[in-house]
């Protein structure tokens, strides 16, 4: 076990932390490691770019019929030689507006919600759901407003889950997905995802 002590062992944090402990792991070989093996970890670094993802853009249009708008934003194949369980932790940011021609803060008083979640094999449960809520009643101001006249916030929110889900073996679909909604009659929403730093994280059991 001296293999696996603060003074050999990269993953053993005793040199700063003399008193803590750590979890051991067991690979396929039965060698035992402090190293966590991962499916996915972004571990700092920006799981989701917005330059390259199928959807980083949302838009609810008034003629909306239900008041709501989904679109899927990132997409994971996993490939399992047994059943397993798979915990998924996620962060995703996002950007709330009410247009983008020309990018306009939203003002009306109305309510947006933007959750976030993500599906397995294109089935309609959904996991790991997230939502915030963005408001901003601006009525000190009548249109049109210039830029020293806002009353309200603008910047990135955040969603974050962590969730465990069952998998057969086989080859699996995630989809991240992204529901957009408003109250009836639908206000123009325009939401912009992925903006800054997101991280994902996914391990097999």
């Amino acid at each position: 076990m001296e293999s696996l002590d603060k003074d050999n062992n990269i993953y053993n944090g005793g040199n700063t932390e003399p008193t803590g402990t750590y979890p051991l792991y067991v690979d396929s070989n039965g060698v035992l490691s402090l190293h966590l093996e991962t499916l996915a970890n972004s571990d700092g670094s920006d799981a989701i770019d917005h330059t390259t993802i199928p959807q980083s853009n949302i838009r609810l249009t008034t003629g909306d019929a239900d008041g709501k708008i989904e679109a899927t934003f990132y997409t994971y194949t996993i490939t399992v030689t047994r059943p397993t369980i798979l915990e998924v932790k996620y962060s995703v940011s996002f950007e709330v507006f009410q247009t983008d021609t020309p990018l306009t803060m939203i003002r009306d008083g109305g309510a947006r919600r933007v959750s976030t979640y993500y599906t397995l094999d294109n089935a309609p449960r959904k996991y790991g759901q997230a939502s915030r809520c963005y408001m901003n009643r601006n009525i000190n101001n009548p249109a049109p407003y210039t830029s020293l006249e806002r009353i309200g916030a603008t910047g990135q929110l955040y969603n974050s889950s962590t969730t465990y889900v069952q998998l057969t073996t086989g080859t699996h679909t995630l989809n991240f997905k992204a529901e957009v909604s408003s109250n009836l009659p639908s206000q123009a929403t325009f939401v912009r995802m992925a903006v800054d730093t997101d991280s994902v994280f996914m391990r097999l059991y």
